[in-house]
């Protein structure tokens, strides 16, 4: 009786061992829980920063580009008006010249017709009139060459305004360009965690890859032959995508003009029936469906694309059945709009 009442208490024991243990493995994932939280929170802080500076190297790369073209506007009238002016300062050049001969031609003529005193009284005044004319002349032109100055100054100052808007608009569209291809980077890394939630969701399978950016199926996956009506077992795979997709649509930022772009494609042998004119329309009808598959499910229609491409975009030279079947494929692509 003893030894029994001893084993119970034993047994009674190990209890405390178990609620401590699942005591620790609960603050454990609440540890975990609370760093992915915040780090979530840094990340959006971190991608909204990013967002502002983008938005304000737009506004003055714009003010810049209206400043720049102010500037050239004034810059050409500048040298129209110093065009003018330089045809207006010949003129009176010459027109100063021409009265100078007359002047001078005037005195000759005083100096060997000394003896009609008449004449002579008039040749002095058109002289002196002449000599006034001139002066005033004078004066026009060194009025017209200190406009001139005033413009050639005005014009050099517009010069280099407007090389330092350039260095500054090269500079902005410099930035830009950095915020733009962080941007990219940031779908490349989104697309990135599509493909691996895919390959996770579908497994490995031959009528279903991934090459390169773009996620593939066979036509047969998803198509009876030359036909662009869903087959029924298609609509757990499509499930399973847009499923997938959805998950990444939570977490793309909503800055980032994102699509899924559905392309259709079809082998090298025509169709030419009467719905399918050619491989054209079978290939953009079997896109379209996956779209409007897409749809129903809950995915926005501004988030996907329907593109076609017929027989021209083969993955597999040659006129074999496989090589046929490879070709017959439709791929989906995640990239900006």
């Amino acid at each position: 009786m003893a030894s029994a009442r001893v084993r119970r208490d034993r047994s009674l024991n190990v209890w405390p061992g178990y609620v401590d243990a699942l005591a620790t493995l609960l603050l454990a994932v609440v540890f975990l829980l609370t760093i992915f939280v915040v780090g979530q929170f840094f990340l959006s802080q971190e991608i909204s920063g990013r967002d502002s500076v983008l938005t304000r190297l737009n506004r003055q790369i714009a003010d810049l580009t209206d400043l720049l073209a102010l500037e050239r506007s004034t810059r050409k009238t500048q040298e129209e008006q110093a065009s003018s002016l330089r045809n207006t300062l010949l003129g009176a050049q010459a027109d100063r010249d021409r009265l100078r001969a007359q002047a001078e031609a005037a005195q000759g003529s005083a100096g060997r017709q000394g003896e009609v005193d008449k004449q002579l009284a008039a040749e002095r005044a058109n002289t002196a009139r002449a000599a006034s004319q001139i002066d005033l002349l004078n004066e026009q032109i060194a009025a017209m060459r200190r406009q001139l100055a005033a413009l050639e100054d005005a014009l050099a100052a517009s010069e280099n305004r407007d090389r330092e808007s350039q260095a500054r608009i090269a500079d902005l569209g410099s930035r830009l360009n950095v915020a733009l291809a962080q941007k990219v980077q940031e779908l490349a890394r989104y697309r990135s965690d599509f493909f691996g939630r895919l390959r996770q969701i579908l497994g490995n399978r031959p009528d279903i890859r991934i090459v390169g950016d773009r996620f593939v199926l066979q036509s047969e996956v998803l198509f009876p032959g030359g036909s662009a009506s869903l087959k029924p077992e298609a609509g757990p795979e499509l499930d399973r995508i847009a499923g997938a997709i959805l998950d990444l649509a939570k977490q793309i930022p909503a800055d980032i003009p994102w699509v899924l772009r559905i392309d259709g494609h079809t082998d090298a042998r025509p169709i030419a029936s009467a719905q399918f004119p050619s491989n054209w329309a079978l290939s953009a009808a079997r896109a379209i469906a996956v779209v409007q598959a897409m749809v129903a499910k809950g995915i926005p229609p501004q988030h996907l694309l329907a593109a076609a491409f017929g027989e021209f975009q083969p993955i597999e030279a040659g006129t074999t059945e496989e090589a046929y079947a490879r070709n017959r494929r439709i791929e989906m692509k995640l990239t900006e709009r």
